[in-house]
Order: C-alpha cells, then sequence, then structure tokens
C-alpha cells in the first residue's frame, strides 16, 4: 500500500533516502532487519519525516535537525487520523527512535560528529521516552542470580562428576528425565524459546573448534515460526550437560533426527509433553511459578549476556529477534550485575 505524504516533495534521490537506504542496508547484512514488513513499515514512517523535512522553507537537512524542527514534525503530524501518519506517543517513540539510528549510523559511515537532535529531544519528552514502559507491555519474567545458580546446579547433577564414585551419584536418571534436564538447559544456558527445543536437530550442535574436546560451544537452530535460522553460543556448564546426553543417547541407539525425542523410536517431541515435562522440572527445582513459564529462562539468558556487555544487536541476533524487540531487556537493566 502506498503511504500518502502530508507534503507534495518527493523524496526519492534525497540525502534523507540516501541516508535510510545505507541505514537499511546495513541492517540487512548484520541480519538484524530481515522481515519485508517490518522494512516497509520504517520506509513508511521515514518518508514521512523526509517528506516533512522536505516540505519546509528552508529545508530540514539531517545536519541542521535539532529538537525544535522535530517539536515542529510532531505538532505537524498531531491529530491525523491516518494510522500511519498520527503520531501516539508510542508511534512518535519508534520514529525517533529510528530517526536516532539513521543519523547515527549515517554520521559513524561517513566519519561525521554524531547528531545528538533525536537523542536530546528524547530526553526533553518523559512522555514519550517511557511510552513503552507502560503496564501494557510488562517486562518479561526472569530469573534472579541465586534463582539461576542454584537451577543450574540442578540441573548439572544429572550428569556424572569426574571423580565422583557411583554411592554418591544417587539414583539414576531415567533417559528422559536426562533429556528434560538437557532441553531446560539449553533454555537457560542457550536462550532457546520451547519452540527451539523441540525444532533443534541431532546434528545441531557444534563441537570442532571449541575450547573443549567433544564439548559442544555453539547450536544451529533452525527458523521456527517468527523466528529466523540462528547460531547460538552455548554456556559451558549447558554443553556439558548436552554433551552426557548426546553420549547417553547413542548408548541408548535412539534413532530419529530429532536432538530430543520423544520416545525411543524417536517420535518428535511434542508441544504439550515438553511444557508438561519443563514446568514439572522447574518445580522440582524449586522454581515453580505461574508466571513466565519456561520463557524466564530465555529472558534470563538474554539480561545475562546483555549484563556482560554483549551489544544489544549481538543479543538480539542469538535469540532470533529483531532489535527493536529488545527493548524489554534493555528496560529491565537498572544496574549492572552478573546472573548466571
Amino acid at each position: 500500500m502506498v503511504t500518502p505524504s502530508l507534503f507534495d516533495t518527493d523524496p526519492v534521490d534525497s540525502p534523507h533516502e540516501t541516508a535510510f537506504q545505507e541505514w537499511l542496508a546495513a541492517r540487512s547484512a548484520a541480519g538484524t532487519l530481515r522481515e519485508a514488513s517490518s522494512m516497509a513499515v520504517y520506509r513508511d514512517m521515514w518518508n514521512g519525516f523526509t517528506s516533512w523535512c522536505l516540505g519546509q522553507s528552508p529545508r530540514v537537512t539531517l545536519e541542521s535537525l535539532s529538537p525544535a524542527d522535530l517539536d515542529a514534525f510532531k505538532a505537524a503530524r498531531y491529530g491525523i487520523k491516518s494510522s500511519d501518519l498520527s503520531l501516539s506517543p508510542r508511534h512518535a517513540l519508534r520514529l525517533v527512535r529510528l530517526i536516532d539510528h539513521v543519523l547515527r549510523h549515517r554520521c559513524a559511515m561517513h566519519d561525521l560528529p554524531p547528531s545528538t537532535a533525536a537523542a536530546d529531544w528524547l530526553l526533553a519528552h518523559p512522555e514519550i521516552r517511557y511510552a513503552e514502559a507502560a503496564s501494557a507491555d510488562p517486562p518479561p519474567e526472569f530469573l534472579s542470580a541465586s534463582e539461576a545458580k542454584h537451577l543450574i546446579l540442578f540441573l548439572s547433577s544429572a550428569r556424572p562428576r569426574p571423580g565422583a564414585s557411583s554411592e554418591g551419584r544417587g539414583q539414576p536418571l531415567t533417559w528422559q528425565q536426562l533429556r528434560n534436564h538437557a532441553a531446560v538447559g539449553l533454555q537457560l544456558g542457550a536462550g532457546l524459546a520451547p519452540g527451539d527445543v523441540r525444532a533443534l536437530a541431532i546434528d545441531a550442535p557444534t563441537t570442532a573448534g571449541g575450547r573443549v574436546a567433544d564439548r559442544p560451544w555453539k547450536i544451529a537452530v533452525p527458523g521456527n515460526g517468527n523466528l529466523p535460522p540462528r547460531e547460538t553460543p552455548i554456556a559451558h556448564w549447558a554443553a556439558e550437560l548436552l554433551k552426557h546426553w548426546l553420549q547417553v543417547r547413542a548408548e541408548l541407539g535412539i534413532p530419529g533426527e530429532q536432538l530430543f525425542p520423544s520416545t525411543r523410536t524417536g517420535k518428535p517431541w511434542g508441544k504439550e509433553s515438553q511444557y508438561r515435562c519443563a514446568r514439572e522440572l522447574l518445580s522440582q527445582a524449586g522454581l515453580d511459578s505461574a508466571e513466565g513459564g519456561s520463557f524466564r529462562l530465555r529472558h534470563t539468558f538474554a539480561l545475562r549476556q546483555l549484563r556482560r556487555g554483549t551489544s544489544v544487536e549481538q543479543v538480539a541476533r542469538w535469540l532470533g529477534l529483531e532489535v527493536e524487540a529488545m527493548n524489554k531487556y534493555t528496560r529491565v537493566l537498572i544496574a549492572p550485575a552478573d546472573v548466571v
């Protein structure tokens, strides 16, 4: 659908359009913007902004853009009923963030002084800056540091410890229990969603090139629903647990292409069965909760990586998300702390 603009000025071939195209190409190459629908939304938003800039007298250039210009732009769009042209607080936040991202990319790419107009405007408008922090968009549920450490110890108890006697290992787990431990371990230790776990192939783990021989260090996750195919690293404790599961699976001769099958015959793991197994395991670990489910583990992984200084873009790629979807995590990061 072609979006009508506020002005007749054609943004094609303008410096504004060039800056947007360069940003879009960089995002696409980095794999942080993949959906055609998302690209179309960003283009519509940017075209509206560009048309306003080129329709002013004198024109508003990317170099001259100021917070006052953004005030005028917001005023010009206020009250317009069309869904793509109106400027509600949440829409305004997305648009100004887009402007900030494009300008910062342009300045970095062409070795120009950084533009802070959009960031300064957001600082002056807290009603816009916190538009996504309302109760309608609650923060994700995640494990505290002590809960995460407790769960790691509980999950890791499923594998034999070097030097431990057989008397000290307790009752051995069934292969299904070991599967459940390893699967939940990948949710916390690799940031996988429940659907990711069920979709994993037997050859998904990578051991070649790792720091420890025969221990998986990353895993290939196929496309699943709205999540694209990707690779994500595995925490060392989860990797050790996965290694043990692979050994036991091979010893039992379980066939099939699924990394975590439902039966000894290799039947795929169903959604309800996996959900029930994960919930029971968390309950056994003393972490039963009506809120968040096993998605708490994925959220905990994301927050841990961000708190360790990993870039938002990198964590988004590991999770299979677009950068904008990371806002729910960045709002939680009040102060640096170690998780897991």
